[in-house]
């Protein structure tokens, strides 16, 4: 079963996605990491960032390695270890510059599905997770909350993860700039019938989990159903 969970920055569909993946004993599939990776390479050797052609040619040359457990995702990056180093407010504040490249998303687009088949069952989570990557999906979730809310729970990531200097208000931009350039390529998903939404400002990630535990266990009770049906 593969599951796909998408939305803007903050929405909580991270934490959401592994604790999923966790409950359902599956893999999970970061692939926001791969975009902070090339962000991360781009700024560490002074790759142009309004060169597409550019970072282009830097994905393609650039090996990425995911160890995706079911409860976390190690990101190797030419054999180095970078999962800490992506998650910096500074590669943050540069990812979108790379993500919005449709080389670089050509590129790691087939990275993704060629995870997808080797694995077979995962909760992936991204911006066009159900909308191109995995279209086919099982189960699509978009997970949504107001920027305020988005903008404070990364800040308090941050926080935690030494970044001390940085301010709210810069946290609050940078959620901003990134709808900006990011909210297309989920947006086909708010047709209806096109994915399940779900609005996590007032939800704790224990309510959060939980719904999306009862919308798959749903998906997989009527699929069970029909194949019994049919036998």
């Amino acid at each position: 079963m593969i599951i796909t969970i998408d939305g803007p920055a903050g929405s909580g569909k991270s934490t959401a996605a592994r604790k999923l993946a966790a409950a359902l004993e599956i893999p999970y599939l970061d692939t926001g990491a791969m975009y902070r990776a090339i962000a991360l390479k781009a700024l560490n050797t002074g790759t142009p960032l309004d060169d597409p052609d550019a970072l282009t040619e830097l994905a393609r040359d650039t090996r990425i390695e995911l160890d995706c457990g079911p409860t976390h995702v190690r990101v190797m990056m030419d054999g180095h270890d970078v999962s800490e180093a992506i998650r910096s407010m500074h590669v943050s504040e540069h990812t979108s510059a790379v993500a919005r490249v449709p080389g670089v998303r050509q590129v790691l687009v087939e990275k993704q599905r060629t995870i997808g088949r080797q694995l077979k069952s995962l909760v992936t989570e991204g911006r066009d997770q159900g909308s191109v990557v995995f279209p086919d999906a099982d189960v699509k979730f978009v997970l949504d909350a107001s920027d305020m809310k988005r903008a404070e729970r990364r800040y308090h990531e941050l926080l935690a993860d030494g970044e001390e200097q940085v301010t709210f208000d810069e946290v609050l931009e940078n959620i901003r700039q990134r709808d900006d350039n990011d909210r297309r390529q989920w947006a086909p998903l708010l047709a209806p019938g096109r994915s399940i939404r779900i609005d996590t400002t007032h939800m704790t990630i224990h309510e959060v989990v939980e719904r999306l535990l009862e919308e798959v266990r749903n998906r997989q009770a009527a699929e069970a159903k029909v194949l019994s049906a049919k036998s």
